[in-house]
C-alpha cells in the first residue's frame, strides 16, 4: 500500500492496483460503505472493495490530511499493529505540505442520534471535533471506562494513535472453531482480553487503551463524511456500523448540515493542524 499525494479538493480515495479490468477507483465516502461488524469497508459500482480501512482514515483526520490517493494491491488495509501508529509516524516523518486552497468542513448543525439496542451513537453541534466515548465490557479487564477528548490540533497524534484494537478470548477462539484468524498470534496485532488477563505484545500501552481505540475507530470512521467535521460526537457501546447508521441520519435531512468553507481561527482547531513529529507518542 502506498499512500500518494494530492491536489486541493481531491478528497480521500482508494485505487485497487489489482484490478486491471474495471473501475479500481473508491471515495471514501459514507455512502459506499458496505456494513460489516468487525471493520468497516468501502465498495464501488463495479463491487470493487477495501475493507479495514477505519485506522489509515484515522491517520489521515488525526494528522489534518485532506487529499490523497491511497494505492494497494489488495482487498484489506494492512493491520499492523492494531492502532494506527505506524501511518502516523510515516506521514509526520515524510511531512505533511499545507495546500494553498481554503479548508471546508461539515458543521453539524443540529443533535442528530441513533440507537441500536443500549448502543448509542450521537453527533451535537461543537466549535471543534470532540469525541466523548463510553464501553461497558464483562471482562474485568476491561470493565467500564469512558473518556472525553478534545481532537483539535495535535490530540489524536498524542493520545489516540497508539490505541490497539482488542477482542476478547472468546471471540478469538469462535473464530478459530470456523477457520479464521488461523494465521499468527492475534496479539501480535491485537490486544486479547480474557476475563482479568491481559494478552498484548508489551502490555497495554494505556490503562484505558480499549476505549482510546473506540475512539480512533470513530475518528476514522466519521472522516467518511468526505471532510473534516466540526462536531461533538458521543458514543455509547458504539461500533463501526452505528457511526456509518449515524452518518447516514446525519446527511439524509439537509437541515441536520452545512458545509463550511474554515476561517483561519476554525482551521487552527480542525484535527491535525500544526502537528509535528515531536508529538508522537513513545509506542511500547
Amino acid at each position: 500500500m502506498a499512500v500518494r499525494p494530492a491536489s486541493a479538493d481531491y478528497g480521500i480515495w482508494f485505487k485497487r492496483t489489482d484490478v486491471l479490468i474495471g473501475d479500481a477507483m473508491i471515495p471514501a465516502r459514507w455512502d459506499v460503505v458496505e456494513q460489516t461488524a468487525l471493520c468497516t469497508r468501502i465498495v464501488n459500482e463495479a463491487g470493487v472493495s477495501v475493507s479495514t480501512i477505519e485506522h489509515l482514515m484515522a491517520a489521515l483526520a488525526g494528522c489534518g490530511i485532506h487529499n490523497a490517493l491511497i494505492e494497494i494491491d489488495a482487498p484489506e488495509v494492512p493491520i499492523l499493529d492494531g492502532s494506527a501508529a505506524e501511518f502516523v509516524q510515516a506521514f509526520l516523518k515524510a511531512g505533511i505540505v499545507s495546500q494553498a486552497m481554503p479548508v471546508w468542513a461539515v458543521e453539524v448543525l443540529k443533535p442528530v442520534s441513533v440507537q441500536r439496542g443500549e448502543a448509542i451513537a450521537e453527533l451535537h453541534p461543537a466549535a471543534e471535533m470532540r469525541i466523548d466515548f463510553h464501553i461497558d465490557f464483562v471482562d474485568e479487564a476491561i470493565g467500564q471506562q469512558t473518556k472525553e477528548l478534545n481532537l483539535a490540533n495535535g490530540s489524536f497524534v498524542r493520545e489516540l494513535c497508539d490505541s490497539r484494537t482488542f477482542c476478547r478470548q472468546a471471540d478469538v477462539d469462535a473464530m478459530r472453531a470456523n477457520g479464521l484468524a488461523l494465521g499468527g498470534s492475534p496479539e501480535e496485532n491485537a490486544v486479547v482480553f480474557d476475563g482479568a488477563n491481559v494478552k498484548a505484545a508489551g502490555g497495554l500501552r494505556h490503562a484505558d487503551e480499549p476505549v482510546r481505540h473506540k475512539m480512533l475507530d470513530a475518528m476514522g470512521d466519521l472522516y467518511l463524511a468526505g471532510a473534516p467535521m466540526l462536531a461533538h460526537y458521543r458514543g455509547h457501546r458504539a461500533g463501526h456500523s452505528l457511526t456509518n447508521a449515524l452518518l447516514r441520519e446525519l446527511f439524509s435531512d439537509p437541515s441536520n448540515w452545512r458545509l463550511v468553507q474554515c476561517t483561519p481561527q476554525q482551521a487552527a482547531r480542525l484535527p491535525g493542524a500544526g502537528v509535528h513529529i515531536g508529538e508522537f507518542p513513545a509506542v511500547a
